[in-house]
Order: structure tokens, then C-alpha cells, then sequence
């Protein structure tokens, strides 16, 4: 096994999941090339990784994207391609890859003809996390599965903006608030009483976090808005790099099933994780699951009528009003939880 392509365009989360493979690939197998074909955002958070060369592909140029993917690998061939992505356009995107070995999934996971783009697949497994599944891809390979372990490279500079915004005599909380799907998300009122909440208790530090997009702005412009204690609100002002110096150098991070609570995982700081409309035990942040606030089972009872055990796993509950159904008393009881367990012990006299 000299090289090696993997194909995992999306999203910020599994992106984190795909880098204990890399990781392990280089361990197992010294000197081997990888070559990782990767979204354009994505490629902003981990595009530096040591020993791999990155290939963007920008799903924004529609037919384009795929004529410049083919011609960047024409006449390349590789000992093993691992389809990380069943999504129909990445399915598209695996048949401009030459691979003598093609992994993808099991059949209970494929869809959009996957099966039709690989000649070999990963272990079944019933009820398995994200990171687990992915770390899978090399057990084809005749591999041990990838451990969890996680490395991902910021410069000098990015460190000196987290410092900026951190406090060196108090904890430093950072809430990221905004998922990719509206309907994941907790309201601008509850997450401004948690902030006051953790400022006023507890002493600490608050940063806003999300992307430049307006909606996010303006949601965190929102939390801000309600709450009675100062809060530092960046959104939109942090590079992705930034964003993860920022999570490694803090204590603590809020968020529902979004991007930077798997970053934060990644670089080993804890998450209060806020689930309801998603299964914290197959997309939660994986060192963090313990800490999560856990409501998807009552969300599908109330608005499907179905269990955990009843639906396809990995099945949603993304309805109006389920993330409601996570009280802001009960995160504030999570964190003083948090807060008792990373207090210093005192001093011997």
C-alpha cells in the first residue's frame, strides 16, 4: 500500500472525524501518499495537515468542478480509494478517482447508488458514532481501525488572536450557537441567560463564535442583545484556524450538533453538547458525550410517536420546537456539574 486517496468533501464535523484516519494511515503505513479530496471551506480548517496533499473541490462550479477534478487526476492511478461520502455528487466526484481498491460502505449505509462506485466495504455495525465509522475505512484495507486521536496545525498568529480574546484570571466559556440546520439550534433567549448565567455564577469569560453568514451575525447579535452581563461577541471576525485556537485555549465550549463542537472535541477541550433534534451518540462531539444534554429520545417520542429503538439510526428529530424541550436550568446544573469537577483541589497546608 503506497497511496492512497480519500474522498470527503463535507461537512466541518466528519472532516475533524476523517483526521484520526490520516493519522493511523501514516502510522500503519510509513512513507505512504495520501491524497485527500476535500470541500473548499474544509480545506481552511485542515488543508496544512502534515504529509498530505490536499485537492479542493469546489461544488459551487457545478460541471465544472468535476472536469477540473478529472483533469487534475488524469493519468494518476491509486492503490486504494476510500469513499468517505454518499452523497450523490460525491459519488459523481469518486469516478474521476483511478483506484485498484475502492471502500465505501456497508449496505445499510449506502445511498445514491454508492454501491455502485465501490468494490468493497466497511464492517457492518449497528448504533455506531460517526468517528467510529470512519475510523472503519481501514479495517479493508486489512488496517487496524483508526484511533482517536486528533492533530490539527495552527500558526503562531492564530494562537496570539485567541489570546487576545481570552482572560488569564477566569475561565474562558465560548458558545457557539449556530448549526448548519435552524432546527438544531437553541434560541437566542436561553443561550443569553445561560451566558449571564455562567458570568454572574461562575465568574467566567464568555466569547460568541459563528461564521460571517447573516443569519449567524445576527442570531449571536441577538444573545448578546438579551443579556445583562458584558459578553465579547466575534462572530464572523474568526478564521476557521482561529476558531480552533480559540477552542484549545479555552475551558469550556456550548454548542448544539454543529462543526466547532467536534473541533473542540478534537483538540481535547470538554462540550456542553445540546441535543434534541440529532443523537448525540452517533454525531456528538465524541470526548464530550458524557457532558451532552441529551433530549432526542422525548423529541421523537413527541413528534413522531417513535423510540430511539423504532427509527433508522441516525434518523432526526429536526421538528419545530424540539430543541424547547432542553430547559436552560438544566444546561446551568450541567455546567456547575463542569464546573465542580474541574474546580482546583485545594492546597495541602
Amino acid at each position: 500500500m503506497k497511496s492512497v486517496c480519500i474522498l470527503r468533501l463535507s461537512a466541518i464535523g466528519d472532516v475533524t472525524h476523517v483526521v484520526p484516519v490520516v493519522l493511523s494511515l501514516q502510522e500503519q503505513c510509513p512513507g505512504i501518499h495520501i491524497t485527500w479530496v476535500i470541500g473548499k471551506i474544509e480545506s481552511r480548517l485542515i488543508g496544512d495537515l502534515p504529509g498530505v496533499e490536499f485537492i479542493v473541490f469546489d461544488k459551487k462550479r457545478g460541471w465544472r468542478g468535476y472536469t477540473q477534478l478529472w483533469q487534475t487526476l488524469r493519468g494518476r492511478k491509486f492503490d486504494a480509494l476510500l469513499h468517505m461520502q454518499v452523497a450523490f455528487r460525491a459519488n459523481l466526484a469518486s469516478a474521476c478517482i483511478r483506484a485498484k481498491i475502492r471502500v465505501g460502505y456497508d449496505k445499510a449505509r449506502r445511498k445514491d447508488l454508492h454501491g455502485l462506485f465501490i468494490n468493497r466495504k466497511i464492517p457492518a455495525a449497528d448504533r455506531q458514532h460517526v468517528r467510529d465509522c470512519l475510523a472503519s475505512f481501514l479495517t479493508p484495507l486489512g488496517l487496524e481501525p483508526a484511533p482517536p486521536r486528533w492533530f490539527i496545525p495552527v500558526s503562531d498568529a492564530d494562537r496570539n488572536f485567541a489570546s487576545a480574546h481570552l482572560k488569564q484570571d477566569r475561565q474562558n466559556m465560548i458558545i457557539s450557537p449556530c448549526a448548519s440546520h435552524v432546527l438544531r439550534n437553541w434560541s437566542a433567549d436561553r443561550y443569553a441567560r445561560l451566558a449571564d448565567y455562567a458570568i454572574s455564577q461562575h465568574g467566567m469569560n464568555v466569547i460568541l463564535v459563528g461564521s460571517p453568514a447573516p443569519f449567524e451575525t445576527e442570531f449571536c447579535k441577538s444573545i448578546s442583545d438579551r443579556m445583562q452581563q458584558p459578553v465579547t461577541n466575534i462572530c464572523g471576525k474568526d478564521t476557521l484556524k482561529q476558531l480552533t485556537a480559540l477552542m484549545t485555549a479555552a475551558d469550556i465550549v456550548v454548542a448544539p450538533d454543529t462543526g466547532p463542537a467536534h473541533i473542540a472535541s478534537a483538540v481535547g477541550t470538554d462540550v456542553i453538547g445540546l441535543y434534541a433534534a440529532s443523537n448525540p451518540n452517533r454525531s456528538g462531539p465524541y470526548n464530550s458525550l458524557s457532558w451532552c444534554v441529551n433530549h432526542y429520545a422525548e423529541a421523537l417520542k413527541a413528534h413522531t410517536g417513535k423510540s430511539i429503538e423504532t427509527v433508522r439510526w441516525g434518523a432526526k428529530a429536526e421538528f419545530e420546537g424540539a430543541m424547547d424541550l432542553i430547559s436552560v436550568d438544566e444546561v446551568c446544573i450541567k455546567l456547575d456539574e463542569w464546573i465542580t469537577q474541574h474546580s482546583k483541589e485545594p492546597l495541602d497546608d
